[in-house]
């Protein structure tokens, strides 16, 4: 049975190695050492709110993963806040695709950018989850989208 978590500190290790599996399945090339970098990143935004990932679980192991991150620029028209949820890390593992999972990912973390008072989350889809997004109500720019919420 597939159940749902929030991302916390013990996970981290584990999240990262499939942010960079995700990134490598999407045609990443490069080959650096980008764990100091995730660690970094991750340790500080989830301390101070601005980064929430709710996770998929499958008895210990992760399944399935997504990522917001909170950011605030000046206000525009569609988006009067200034504050944005930066969609990332969505994965689902190849085994377990086609079953909801991504879906119910994807639901939850809209909701903590809207209890975060976004106004609007944003994503540069892979080719994979274009169908998923659009199907969530996104809309399509080039490779930019936008869900207002």
């Amino acid at each position: 049975m597939i159940t749902f978590q929030k991302l916390t500190e013990d996970k981290l290790d584990e999240f990262i190695g499939i942010r960079i599996r995700q990134l490598r399945e999407e045609g990443a090339t490069e080959q650096i050492d980008l764990v100091p970098a995730l660690l970094d990143y991750y340790h500080r935004h989830m301390a101070d709110g601005t980064f929430v990932s709710w996770l998929a679980m499958d008895g210990e192991k992760i399944v399935g993963t997504s990522g917001m991150s909170f950011v605030e620029k000046p206000p525009y028209f569609s988006c009067p806040s200034g504050r944005l949820g930066l969609l990332s890390s969505m994965f689902c593992d190849p085994s377990y695709r086609r079953q909801g999972i991504a879906k119910e990912l994807l639901s939850r973390v809209v909701e903590e950018a809207r209890a975060y008072g976004c106004g609007a989350v944003q994503i540069t889809a892979s080719d994979m989850g274009v169908l998923l997004y659009t199907n969530f109500g996104f809309k399509k720019n080039g490779n930019f989208m936008q869900y207002n919420l």
